[in-house]
């Protein structure tokens, strides 16, 4: 059959509808530009974006039908505008390098090259979605058992995605993969009218496809359409090297759908070889398609083992058998990548404690169980569904830096399929320790679904998901306080450090927090607690600050405190000193360290009486002591904090106390060293 040869495009003509929306903010390119182009690159996306008026590029309809030379194989070949005269002046239509354009999207939306195997995953899901919607709605025959088969041929090293969804017709592949920014699947949704809202696609941008050019140089894409009546459904073959495309009949293709499907052809680059292996083909699938509705099959090696007559072994004696050995045999098979399923998608009530823990263990590669499990799900202005776990044990990462990227684990996904799990905004930075999953069925991604960009959407989530998780401590801390013992042993500084800096949460987390105390023994105590035990008119919340409990319990300004009876708060860790002075006050008590100067423990008029004598009395002393001390000192008077303690050292009302500034100190070292 003759091949037809024609330039790609963007789709334009105002069909804003049906093409890209793309946000302004775009990833970095990988490697480096010449300004005037990426300048000329990003003004054409900018323009398409917030102008009013569509691109006119060649190879879109309107240069087609304007007489667009066959056999080009340029994409970057810039458009004349046609002007028009209004009463406000002339009108020109946006310019535009269609070779740039596709530049940007190869190498700028995409900053990992793993993720085109994601992209081409969703499309084909998308197509056995659509293709299950129609045969529904639209056929008399059952749709055939839809699924996704993946296989490498590393002789011609090639890389076969293929599935038995809806398919397409030739027109079908010439507008949706000859241009640009064109959504099938949007075009599909929008076709379906608002009555059909539950439908669940994931495409949108239109952009998915073209990142197979990360890894290949060539793609071919066989399709035969389920659209197409059933005896006259024929194959199409479209091919592209990324400059321009050819559309031709292929003649008979086997697929191994009998009523429609779709094979994606891709001739890898050698830098992409790796592409080439069954392992790593198997781990980004587990990674980025898990939970994808259809089965996604890997034709995978297998190694097995047969039983063989040992020939180097001696004759066996007479009734003794022949001695055996094992021969590996490679064996190829297709494998069921997604196994696992989605079971936030379930209802909570029909979901056993068992399946929880499992899907925990599996999908966070975790050995310990749960110690909280949280699953819910939030309707209104935003939809999205949510599973969350906290460890029984701090998880390995963290263990030597508490807030490690490699610690973080609050799965992203849209749609069932896998975006990130590095966000910094989906949670605060304390509840890094938290595992879970968030499913979400419309997200402001960018196009390339790597960066969430800051939205009140987030913010909403981020809100609901930090209520859900602070609810479950409420509820362990109540219900069951040596499981609340146990979470806040492991993960208690981290509720401190969001104490110091989340402003937003601050007074949400002051009921949590626990210190050691000197009525607590060897429990650790809340501040409510605390206040509970308070003596009768005591107004303030006191603590000391010492390098351990043993330090505290002997410090010199203790003594008064137990003449006393006050109850008073162990800050052993420069941060338990952060923290108190993040808290200032709970409850209308304010936070006092008797180690501070200006310390009142409410006199009586008789002891106001009895210290103005003592002053006076030992006031020469109080003189000649700091003049012996000199700037050692700031200030030398007599107390009447201490009992048996001749003296003692106490610092200014908005000074560091000893262990803190022996902490800064050792800081500072530590960062002087490491430069």
């Amino acid at each position: 059959a003759r091949a037809q040869k024609v330039c790609i495009g963007p789709s334009f003509n105002g069909r804003l509808g049906a093409s890209l929306a793309l946000p302004l903010e775009m990833v970095v390119p990988q490697r480096p530009r010449s300004s005037p182009i990426l300048a000329a690159a990003v003004l054409g996306v900018v323009a398409y974006v917030v102008g009013p008026a569509a691109f006119a590029l060649l190879g879109g309809r309107s240069a087609r039908s304007s007489g667009l030379r066959q056999g080009t194989a340029r994409w970057a070949t810039e458009t004349k505008t046609a002007d028009t005269t209004t009463s406000d002046g002339e009108e020109f239509e946006f310019q535009a390098e269609v070779g740039r354009v596709m530049d940007i999207i190869v190498n700028s939306l995409y900053s990992n090259k793993d993720v085109f195997l994601r992209e081409l995953v969703s499309n084909a899901a998308d197509a056995c979605d659509k293709k299950r919607f129609l045969a529904l709605t639209e056929s008399d025959a059952p749709p055939e058992p839809m699924k996704l088969r993946i296989s490498t041929d590393k002789e011609a090293r090639t890389l076969t995605i293929e599935d038995n969804g809806v398919g397409m017709l030739k027109e079908e592949l010439q507008e949706n993969l000859g241009s640009i920014a064109r959504s099938g699947t949007a075009n599909f949704v929008k076709e379906l009218g608002t009555g059909q809202a539950d439908v669940s696609l994931i495409g949108q941008f239109g952009v998915g496809f073209y990142s197979a050019f990360l890894v290949a140089n060539k793609l071919e894409v066989y399709s035969k359409s389920f659209k197409a009546p059933e005896g006259e459904r024929k194959a199409w073959r479209w091919m592209s090297t990324g400059h321009s495309y050819t559309l031709s009949d292929p003649g008979d293709v086997d697929f191994f759908g009998e009523q429609s499907g779709t094979r994606i052809v891709l001739h890898l680059k050698e830098e992409a070889q790796e592409y080439l292996d069954s392992g790593k083909l198997s781990d980004l699938l587990k990674k980025y398609s898990e939970f994808i509705t259809f089965p996604i099959e890997l034709w995978n090696e297998k190694v097995q083992y047969d039983q063989v007559p040992d020939e180097s072994a001696p004759p066996p004696k007479e009734g003794e058998k022949q001695k055996m050995k094992s021969v590996p045999r490679s064996v190829y098979e297709w494998e069921v990548m997604n196994k696992m399923k989605p079971i936030w998608l379930r209802n909570p009530e029909v979901v056993n404690e068992s399946e929880y823990t499992e899907f925990y263990k599996t999908t966070f590669k975790a050995f310990d169980e749960p110690l909280t499990t949280t699953h819910f799900k939030v309707e209104g202005q935003i939809e999205f569904r949510a599973l969350l776990f906290i460890p029984s044990t701090m998880p390995f990462e963290l263990t030597r830096d508490m807030f490690s990227p490699e610690g973080k684990a609050m799965r992203l996904y849209v749609k069932r399929v896998f975006i990130n799990d590095k966000f910094d905004d989906l949670v605060p930075r304390w509840l890094t320790f938290t595992r879970g999953v968030i499913d979400s069925e419309d997200l402001p991604l960018n196009v390339g679904r790597e960066i969430l960009q800051k939205s009140r959407t987030l913010k909403i989530i981020r809100k609901r998901v930090v209520r859900k998780v602070l609810d479950t401590i409420d509820d362990l801390r109540d219900k069951k306080p040596q499981k609340y013992e146990q979470f806040w042993s492991s993960y208690g500084k981290y509720f401190k450090v969001g104490l110091v800096e989340d402003l937003d949460y601050k007074d949400e987390l002051k009921r949590f927090v626990r210190f050691w105390s000197s009525k607590s023994e060897d429990n650790q105590t809340s501040l409510d607690e605390y206040i509970s035990r308070m003596k009768e008119g005591q107004t303030q919340i006191y603590y000391v600050t010492g390098e351990g409990r043993r330090a505290a319990e002997i410090a010199p300004a203790m003594e008064k405190m137990r003449q006393k009876d006050f109850e008073v708060l162990y800050m052993v860790d420069p941060l338990d000193e952060i923290c108190s002075q993040s808290i200032v006050d709970y409850q209308g008590k304010k936070l006092v360290d008797i180690n501070k100067a200006g310390l009142d423990l409410g006199k009586t008029e008789d002891e106001k009486k009895e210290m103005e004598d003592t002053l006076k009395e030992y006031e020469v002393l109080a003189t000649w002591l700091k003049k012996q001390l000199g700037e050692r000192v700031q200030k030398v008077q007599i107390s009447d904090r201490l009992v048996d303690s001749m003296a003692t050292l106490v610092q200014g009302e908005w000074g560091m106390s000893p262990m803190m500034q022996r902490y800064m100190k050792s800081q500072t070292t530590s960062s002087a060293s490491d430069s």
